[in-house]
């Protein structure tokens, strides 16, 4: 109760644990790794490629997940709570459609097809699979903890 103003102040402060962001984290990172890795392998002799070279699809994931990174780690300290779920959510579809995309590469590789390759799924695509799952797992994590914006941390007066 607040003698000057015979209110009673009440305010939570429960704030949504870092561990979600840590994984998401971790996961986004590997998943810039296998980009410079070898996604493909033609089985004629020719050269590997690397992710850079087989699809755009792939760097342009892995720069998303850096921005929304950086998005999630803004709004880790912008939110009440430490995190907003709207964008928490973003993130984790983002890596479910990563994990997705690196597995259907696996089964059927691209980067090659037009010229007749016969397409092996190399090591870049399997880092992929990992980190994109890693942030999508983290991202979860992240999402089922306490929301930022909840209107019960406001302050209350009676």
């Amino acid at each position: 109760m607040n003698a000057s103003t015979g209110t009673t102040e009440t305010h939570n402060s429960r704030r949504a644990k870092t561990t979600g962001l840590a994984v998401a984290a971790a996961g986004i990172v590997v998943f810039n790794i296998s980009p410079l890795l070898n996604w493909v392998n033609p089985d004629e002799g020719a050269d590997p490629r690397t992710g850079y070279e087989t699809d755009s699809l792939v760097p342009f994931i892995a720069y998303l997940g850096l921005g929304l990174l950086v998005a999630l780690i803004y709004a880790g300290k912008r939110a009440r709570r430490g995190q907003h779920r709207g964008l928490t959510l973003v993130s984790m579809a983002v890596g479910i459609a990563a994990t997705i995309q690196c597995l259907a590469f696996a089964l059927n590789p691209m980067g090659g097809l037009e010229r007749g390759d016969n397409l092996a799924a190399d090591l870049g695509v399997w880092v992929g699979v990992i980190g994109a799952a890693i942030w999508a797992v983290g991202s979860y994590l992240l999402a089922k903890e306490i929301e930022g914006d909840d209107e019960d941390d406001t302050l209350r007066t009676r």
